[in-house]
């Protein structure tokens, strides 16, 4: 990576734009001196100059800007019955042959929970899209690759970060990446799920501030960009396919963005990989239920209207929301703000940009109108605030004709805005996060295997098109993981059930191709066997919006298994 391209690709002057270029031509010819890089057969990326895209702004599709991406964090393997696995002598499942693909904040491979009885590492690489030194993979052109070598010699370096210095500065993908893979250390009463599996790990760069600006995200926060998401899911399919192993990649990432109807570029690369055999992915569904940034409004045909109320807290000067109308409808609104000043009714047109500037406050906001957003076919608004004014602000939506029935309205996710911006009356559900919402993969919820109890901040389903979200829970409550001080220690939050699943699922596909039984798995398969085997309470309808199908249970799969061979 050189020149030019090399400062298009990673510098915070160009915004990146994510293009179906064989679909859509026109901005490609748009932007016809800008680098394009091709990613698959459906996506394209095209770095733009930040002044250029900002000109262009009102021609682009809502689909074709990176979506913004966060963490989601805030007992044990008993709680899956991963152990009675162990024990049995038929299984003995320790995920021996499968690769865990972890895409996160990186790693922290000096912890000894990450090396082999020999001492060497079972990390057969590290992509760290932070460090531009090379080599990078060919198609993306950005970041640099550590081998397993690489890493072996830094173990036994005096100063390792000489040889490898990727680091994991934040401690949530090696939180992870231990869950999934760690050797068990007994005397703390730690046991990763897949201990004998390999692991790849994605370092991810943080989101280019020209998307950070555009999307109001604090600079202080974990901020993720789609199209790095996208190359890393790549790169990691890739890898495995290479070396023909089976592959599970887990993702410990969300989003409050988008249509939440499982559409979004990353779902459909991410559905696209989960479909190949071999191959498990798991997401979290998120932590949003309880934070009170959804808003459901049901029109009612003869009032014609419906009134959303905000509370805008003292720290939260930037941000914004996204209205997503019922189809076919169109919708429109007016605003109040907390001072009283009033903004008419802001008619729908196929593109409507309005730039509203207040008289007795220093706020301004910018509505933009998309009445077909490309992906879904359904309106978006999309309104972003800078210097927003503390209090509450009102907001009538309004339907035009009748076929508006409703509208959903999201705030973004939890370190985007504090939690004292919140809907005054919130709905707990359709609160899954993207790509949770994405067709293939497994998206899991969590609950505290101590009381069996789901975790009060559970995001809840289903999708926006009503697809079963989330599909499973699994434990992340008090959950006991490695610290970048090498110590363990309890973490809450849906990435963690997502990587107590991840390393399920590789036992799984230890069981299917490494051994055979089962060869060719794909996550829909491997989805239903853990659905089959689900914990079911039975006063309890399911699949319901809260718990899926019910709680992970892997023994009670391989039980199912057994049973169904004797007929």
């Amino acid at each position: 990576m050189t020149g030019a391209n090399s400062e298009a690709i990673i510098g915070d002057e160009f915004f990146d734009l994510i293009i179906e270029y064989r679909t859509d031509p026109f901005v490609m010819q748009m932007f016809k001196d800008s680098p394009v890089y091709i990613m698959n057969d459906i996506y394209a990326i095209i770095h733009v100059p930040l002044n250029q895209f900002l000109e262009a702004l009102p021609s682009l599709r809502y689909s074709e800007l990176p979506l913004l991406f966060g963490l989601t964090d805030e007992i044990s393997l008993d709680a899956s019955r991963v152990l009675n696995l162990r024990s049995t002598a038929a299984f003995n499942l320790r995920g021996e042959g499968v690769i865990i693909a972890v895409i996160d904040t990186g790693i922290d491979y000096t912890n000894p929970i990450f090396s082999r009885s020999d001492g060497t590492t079972k990390i057969l690489a590290i992509w760290d899209q932070s460090i531009q030194t090379g080599p990078s993979p060919e198609d993306a052109n950005f970041g640099t690759i550590f081998t397993r070598e690489q890493i072996n010699q830094a173990q036994i370096a005096e100063n390792p970060l000489t040889i490898v210095p990727s680091t994991d500065t934040n401690g949530h993908g090696t939180r992870l990446a231990g869950i999934a893979a760690g050797n068990d250390v007994v005397e703390e009463k730690f046991y990763g799920v897949a201990p004998d599996a390999d692991l790849l790990i994605v370092k991810l760069r943080q989101a280019k501030q020209g998307a950070r600006d555009f999307f109001m995200i604090p600079e202080d926060v974990i901020c993720f960009q789609e199209n790095h998401i996208m190359w890393a899911v790549q790169y990691c399919n890739a890898f495995a396919r290479r070396l023909k192993r089976p592959l599970v990649i887990c993702l410990g990432i969300g989003s409050s963005q988008g249509g939440h109807t499982g559409r979004t570029p990353i779902s459909v690369v991410l559905d696209a990989i989960a479909d190949l055999p071999d191959t498990g992915i798991v997401i979290p569904a998120g932590n949003e239920g309880n934070m009170g940034r959804h808003y459901y409004g049901a029109i009612d045909p003869a009032i014609g209207s419906n009134t959303v109320e905000l509370n805008v807290g003292d720290n939260d000067s930037g941000f914004t929301i996204e209205l997503w109308g019922n189809p076919p409808g169109i919708y429109s609104l007016d605003i109040l703000s907390p001072a009283g000043e009033y903004i008419p009714r802001i008619p729908p047109g196929l593109r409507v940009n309005r730039v509203i500037s207040f008289i007795f406050e220093n706020t301004i906001i910018y509505v933009n109108y998309a009445i077909i957003e490309s992906q879904t076919g359904d309106q978006l608004i999309l309104i972003r605030f800078e210097n927003a004014t503390p209090g509450i602000w009102v907001f009538n939506v309004y339907s035009h004709g009748d076929l508006a029935t409703g509208f959903h309205m999201w705030l973004p996710m939890d370190d985007f805005i504090t939690r004292d911006t919140y809907f005054i009356q919130p709905n707990i559900y359709t609160t899954v996060l993207s790509p949770g919402t994405a067709t293939l993969p497994i998206t899991v919820t969590t609950y505290n295997p101590v009381n069996s109890n789901l975790y009060v901040n559970s995001s809840r389903g289903y999708s926006r098109s009503n697809v079963i979200k989330p599909e499973l829970a699994a434990p992340g409550v008090n959950y006991l993981a490695p610290t970048l001080s090498h110590t363990f220690e309890p973490f809450t939050g849906s990435s963690i059930s997502t990587a107590h699943t991840a390393g399920v699922v590789a036992l799984m596909l230890e069981w299917g191709t490494v051994r055979g039984n089962d060869p060719g798995m794909d996550s829909i398969a491997i989805k239903n066997h853990l659905i089959r085997g689900a914990r079911r309470r039975q006063n309890i309808v399911y699949p319901n919006r809260d718990w899926g199908y019910g709680i992970l249970d892997v023994f009670n799969v391989f039980e199912n298994m057994r049973a169904n061979t004797r007929y």
